[in-house]
């Protein structure tokens, strides 16, 4: 193959070749053009990592500028917590229990401190409850805002304490500890909008190729992620301008966790999901995940009956790691059913009826040869006309 191409392309030079250049001349031209071609482009990619890391520092800076304008005094000097609670509370948020230390094992074990509940959901999406209040009284000790410490490794450092320090300027207004005029939310909304896109980008580059132990500004970066839509004020100011990019992130992490092919995936997977039910905290995120997952569950229903009416193969793969969306979904509907808000079904309705329709035909289809999938599917129903009926 390496002389049929070495030979066509000499055939080509000599074709082309204008009158007056030798061959040699020509082809000795020809590589010096491709050279520079070359070495344009490593420097066309050096430019744009500069332009990178410029952008990062316009954005570092209207950050630092906002939380002058906002409160203009919030500095050490109105910190009243001590050093010790400080480091203790930042340990206990930065190491939630039951989280990290399970993320190192291999994803194989099936100890009671793993267990599954009645509707499949696993503890540590209850346990992420708690680590949520801990992060609040976390934010309010938060050490001293270093946005300059940002670095390469940890693309995620900046939009994190800029977030936190946010929360808590929020926070300590709201109780009356400090004077902050929070109106210039709303005059610089970009700053905002930008350093939550780059929080969202920076947790979906860590879940396509997740490295466990997590890290603490990972674990920092979820809490503030949290309790940013947890925040009634903060959180719709936030969902008015990033809503889009909110959902295009959901649409990762849900794609994320069905085409996982790794060996030891399955912790890994846990941790995703987890993400996806911190989002679902808020009304707006949760009716929009839930049609996103009624969506995915109920096409891959379909394909699976299609190949299994053909007798076609299946992706087993996606089989493997749908039921963590099984396992989403039914935590945010159980939620929802709880809530007995009727008018924010209205939302869901077309993709409910998507689901439902034909569901009896695929579960009478499916259910001999694969019955956990169809008992999954059954329930999801039952929680959904749970809900219509409330």
């Amino acid at each position: 193959y390496l002389k049929i191409s070495k030979l066509a392309l000499a055939f080509a030079i000599i074709h082309s070749k204008p009158p007056g250049k030798s061959c040699k001349e020509y082809a000795e031209h020809l590589a010096k053009i491709v050279s520079e071609q070359d070495t344009s482009l490593a420097s066309g990619s050096l430019w744009k990592s500069k332009v990178e890391a410029l952008e990062a520092e316009v954005l570092r800076l209207r950050q630092e500028l906002l939380l002058n304008k906002i409160c203009p005094k919030f500095g050490l000097e109105n910190r009243k917590s001590s050093a010790s609670d400080e480091n203790l509370l930042a340990q206990e948020c930065a190491n939630p229990p039951s989280y990290s230390s399970q993320l190192e094992d291999s994803g194989c074990d099936v100890s009671n401190d793993y267990s599954f509940d009645s509707l499949g959901t696993t503890s540590d999406f209850h346990q992420s409850e708690h680590n949520l209040h801990t992060s609040k009284y976390c934010l309010e000790v938060v050490p001293p805002l270093s946005l300059c410490c940002a670095n390469k490794e940890e693309p995620l450092t900046a939009p994190v304490q800029f977030l936190q320090r946010l929360l808590e300027i929020r926070k300590l207004s709201e109780i009356g500890d400090l004077q902050a005029d929070l109106t210039k939310l709303e005059d610089d909304s970009f700053t905002i909008c930008s350093s939550v896109s780059q929080l969202l980008d920076g947790l979906t580059a860590f879940y396509n190729s997740p490295k466990f132990p997590v890290s603490d500004i990972l674990t920092e970066a979820i809490c503030v992620l949290g309790s940013l839509i947890a925040d009634t004020k903060l959180s719709n100011h936030v969902l008015k301008k990033c809503f889009k990019k909110l959902d295009e992130f959901q649409k990762k992490i849900i794609q994320i966790i069905l085409n996982n092919s790794s060996i030891n995936r399955f912790q890994a997977l846990s941790a995703v999901s987890q993400v996806l039910v911190l989002l679902g905290r808020n009304n707006v995120l949760r009716n929009s995940l839930i049609s996103l997952l009624l969506s995915e569950v109920h096409q891959f229903a379909e394909q699976m009956c299609q190949a299994h009416q053909i007798q076609d193969a299946y992706d087993i793969t996606q089989y493997e790691n749908i039921f963590y969306l099984f396992m989403i979904l039914e935590q945010l509907l159980q939620s929802k059913t709880e809530e007995s808000n009727v008018s924010s079904l209205q939302y869901i309705e077309e993709e409910r009826n998507k689901f439902m329709k034909n569901l009896d035909q695929i579960i009478l289809h499916l259910s001999d040869e694969f019955p956990l999938f169809s008992l999954y599917l059954w329930r999801v129903s039952v929680l959904l006309n749970s809900a219509q009926i409330q």
